[in-house]
């Protein structure tokens, strides 16, 4: 390990990650080092970390090689491997153009849900492919003190359980994991996202991020919510034959999700580098001792 790792912050809608450049996968982040990179007291602070990685000199990517050269490694702020991260991916994008590795326009990212097509549009935002929902067959219910609240299971690549709600309030603090049922529905864990309406097509969230607790934003969680909306609102894409746009506001911003008749769900936001420095590889070693 190098005396000093180069690193970057960057957040979309205020979901804020730690980036780590390491092109050809050298580094060792063990989970207690990501931990330590992403504890808002003793460490940079973030949601997650993005390990930025050429596909090619990632196991887990290089069979995704051929159609995206860089691979999102993305890991929870507890230090845990999620499968993908919207916010993520379009804060991904923003780094690869911020370094020069590419510039407006199209391009694929690697990630554990597979390659991910994203558009860098002149304005600033970044539009993310984020493939299509699975909707899981059976009840859900999430629960937070007293209340409790049929959920939609939907699948974005990872786990959600959404639920409507009066209040954004009834959610509660959500320092814990709200609890659910049937345990069986989610064996790894899920992310809940509380849901109000503020007009037609427009909704606004809280959600629990599993392995991270609340946070102010989450891209995956926002398409879930679009997702459940549309069935709830009559307006399935597959069924009426015509796209779908809602507009989701999270705690950070706001994100514009559309899912089109084949079920292909585009997120579109922004992505911002506030930060760049680097990281004493002594005190990291030290904080996962």
């Amino acid at each position: 390990m190098s005396t000093r790792i180069a690193f970057l912050k960057g957040h979309g809608t205020e979901n804020d990650f730690v980036i780590v450049p390491d092109p050809e996968n050298t580094l060792d982040l063990p989970p207690a080092a990501v931990a330590a990179l992403c504890d808002r007291r003793a460490g940079i602070g973030g949601d997650g970390l993005l390990h930025v990685v050429r596909s090619a000199s990632h196991p887990e990517a290089q069979h995704m090689a051929a159609q995206a050269e860089w691979f999102m490694d993305y890991r929870n702020g507890d230090g845990s491997i999620a499968e993908m991260c919207g916010n993520g991916v379009r804060v991904f994008a923003r780094y690869l153009q911020h370094v020069g590795h590419v510039t407006e326009g199209d391009l694929a990212v690697a990630t554990r849900g597979g390659v991910k097509a994203v558009h860098i549009d002149k304005t600033g935002d970044v539009t993310v492919g984020m493939g299509r929902a699975r909707l899981p067959e059976g009840d859900v219910t999430v629960s937070v003190g007293d209340r409790s609240w049929p959920a939609r299971n939907v699948n974005m690549g990872n786990p959600h359980a959404v639920a409507f709600v009066e209040d954004l309030a009834h959610a509660g603090d959500l320092y814990a994991p709200p609890p659910f049922s049937p345990p069986a529905a989610y064996p790894d864990g899920v992310n809940v996202e509380f849901v109000v309406d503020r007009g037609p097509r427009h909704v606004a969230l809280r959600v629990h991020e599993r392995g991270a607790g609340e946070t102010r934003s989450c891209g995956t969680g926002a398409c879930a919510v679009a997702v459940a909306a549309a069935r709830r609102d009559g307006a399935d894409p597959a069924v009426t034959g015509a796209p779908v746009t809602y507009t989701v506001d999270v705690p950070g911003g706001t994100l514009v999700i559309t899912e089109r008749p084949d079920g292909e769900i585009e997120m579109t936001g922004p992505a911002v580098i506030v930060a760049e420095g680097e990281i004493d590889a002594d005190w990291l070693e030290n904080a996962v001792r």
